[in-house]
C-alpha cells in the first residue's frame, strides 16, 4: 500500500509550538495495546504487580540514569497502564545544548517524546524476553499503544491534584476508563 496523507496522517495530540525539551513537569499515561492487563491485578484496592509489572517499574525508576536532565515524581503501575510525573529539570551539567544542525557538539536535551520512546523500547524488549524465558503472558502485536497521554503541569495546585489522582488510582480501578 502506498502512502496516502489523508489515510495515514495522524493528528498530533501535542500542544502546537511547545518545546517538550524545556524545563517543566509533565503528567503521562501510557496504556498497553488493547488495554491488555499484563502487569498484575488490583486486589483490596492495591496494585499487586507480577514480575512484568516489577520490570516496568524498574525501567521507569532507571530513566534518570539514562537522562540526567529528568527527575521522577509520583508514579504507579496499573494492570494495563502506567501514570507518572516526569520533570525535565534542564540541560545536562556537562556540555552545552546545541541545535540539531550542529553535529560537532553535545546532543540536545531530550524531549518528553524521547524519554517515553526509550521507556517503551526498553520495556518492550524486556517483556518480550520475559515471554520467551519466563512464560509471561503474551501480548498481541505491540506491548504499548502507539501514543501516550501527556499533560503539562502548570502550577503547584495542578501538581498536587495529579499526585493525589496517581496515588489513589487503585482505589478507583473499577471506574477507571482503562478498566477492562
Amino acid at each position: 500500500m502506498t502512502y496516502n496523507s489523508d489515510i495515514h496522517h495522524r493528528r498530533s495530540i501535542r500542544l502546537k509550538h511547545y518545546d517538550y525539551s524545556q524545563a517543566g513537569a509533565y503528567y503521562v499515561t501510557i496504556c498497553t495495546e488493547n488495554r491488555e492487563c499484563l502487569f498484575g491485578i488490583i486486589e483490596d484496592a492495591q496494585m499487586k504487580m507480577n514480575d512484568a509489572g516489577k520490570m516496568v517499574q524498574n525501567v521507569w525508576y532507571e530513566l534518570p540514569g539514562r537522562f540526567s536532565e529528568i527527575h521522577l515524581d509520583e508514579f504507579i503501575i496499573m494492570p494495563n497502564h502506567i501514570h507518572g510525573i516526569i520533570s525535565i529539570v534542564g540541560a545536562p551539567l556537562v556540555g552545552a545544548r546545541i541545535s540539531e544542525k550542529d553535529s560537532a557538539g553535545t546532543r540536545p536535551a531530550p524531549t518528553l517524546g524521547d524519554i517515553i520512546g526509550v521507556f517503551k523500547s526498553i520495556t518492550t524488549h524486556s517483556y518480550t524476553k520475559g515471554v520467551i524465558q519466563q512464560q509471561w503472558q503474551r501480548f498481541s502485536g505491540k506491548l504499548w499503544q502507539r501514543n501516550y497521554y501527556e499533560h503539562i503541569i502548570r502550577n503547584e495546585t495542578d501538581l498536587e491534584k495529579i499526585r493525589e489522582y496517581i496515588a489513589n488510582n487503585p482505589l478507583t480501578w473499577e471506574a477507571d476508563e482503562n478498566y477492562k
